[in-house]
């Protein structure tokens, strides 16, 4: 008989699911329309639960699952889920770190660009027809370089040195703030977050949300100034999005570029008519290589776990 596993969140790579249609019998919570009658039918079964690192899971639902044997987050961030309440029962939660390193940072690159250059608004401008009724060379106003400018990241994880690599060959001076400095690094550490915004002109976000909660707020806003530019690729609570709107909309900072939102899918519509604000969808790690290697984790985790063993990567155990 095969072993049990409660889905979460889906998978968006088909071989990944048809590897556990074939090793697992594999509820999908996020389709049933009565979940709470789901688990109550199915619960005392499930070995292993699959998630998103932004739905986590609750300590009540592992509660309702008695045999549960591995939490495998298809994803990097823990923040939804309780580690110490996990680690207290010996359950081992994995994530998929190192998966999905290079796209977060090639997409925190992407909103750089696309933000002090107004790529999208130059893009409308062309597509709309604007260009041709108004060809003169004023009709965009001009637009920023990102080359040579100073970038302080918060968080110096692995997509932290990862982008602090790639805007190297921008020529852009590399500043960070952590728990405490690196050795291996040769960037400048920076104690402080305020500091940090001060002496930066892009601040880009990589920190994880674990312990982290509205870091980035007014004061860091006004610090960063009318010429700075917000990125955020971590995670939405990490920023405390009214004041982010407010100094977007008075021009306390010159623009942002976010993937990621305090309450998903819900962004603030205000944000929709800046061209010098880029949106995505929470997409940083969405490709076909990162997925695809992401799932692989979550398939080895499954298999570790259901074997006795400890999972590679796992945080609580």
């Amino acid at each position: 008989m095969k072993p049990s596993i409660l889905q979460l969140n889906p998978i968006l790579v088909p071989a990944i699911n048809d590897k556990l249609r074939e090793l697992y019998t594999v509820h999908r919570l996020f389709e049933q329309d009565n979940k709470d009658a789901y688990i109550q039918e199915h619960g005392a079964s499930i070995q292993g639960v699959i998630t998103g690192g932004h739905t986590g899971i609750s300590n009540e639902l592992i509660e309702r699952l008695p045999a549960l044997k591995v939490i495998a987050v298809n994803g990097v961030g823990t923040d939804a889920v309780d580690l110490g309440f996990a680690r207290a029962r010996g359950l081992p939660v994995t994530g998929t770190f190192g998966a999905l390193t290079e796209d977060v940072a090639d997409l925190a690159i992407g909103l750089m660009l696309a933000v002090c250059r107004e790529i999208c608004a130059g893009n409308e401008f062309v597509k709309t027809g604007s260009w041709v009724r108004n060809p003169h060379p004023g009709a965009l106003p001009l637009s920023r370089r990102l080359s040579g400018k100073r970038v302080g990241i918060v968080g110096m994880g692995k997509v932290g040195r990862a982008i602090a690599q790639r805007v190297s060959a921008f020529n852009c001076p590399v500043s960070y703030t952590d728990l405490r400095r690196m050795e291996d690094l040769p960037h400048q550490f920076v104690p402080d977050l305020l500091s940090l915004a001060r002496g930066c002109d892009f601040l880009v976000l990589c920190a994880a949300a674990d312990k982290a909660h509205g870091i980035v707020n007014a004061a860091v806003l006004d610090a960063l100034g009318k010429d700075g530019y917000l990125v955020n690729i971590a995670r939405g609570k990490l920023v405390v999005e009214e004041d982010l709107v407010e100094a977007l909309t008075n021009g306390v900072i010159a623009g942002a570029g976010l993937d990621v939102f305090v309450d998903e899918p819900n962004v603030p519509s205000v944000l929709f008519g800046m061209d010098r604000v880029v949106l995505q969808a929470h997409r940083a790690s969405a490709t076909v290589e990162s997925r695809t290697a992401m799932g692989e984790m979550v398939l080895a985790s499954l298999a570790q776990a259901l074997a006795g063993e400890r999972p590679e990567g796992s945080l609580t155990t």
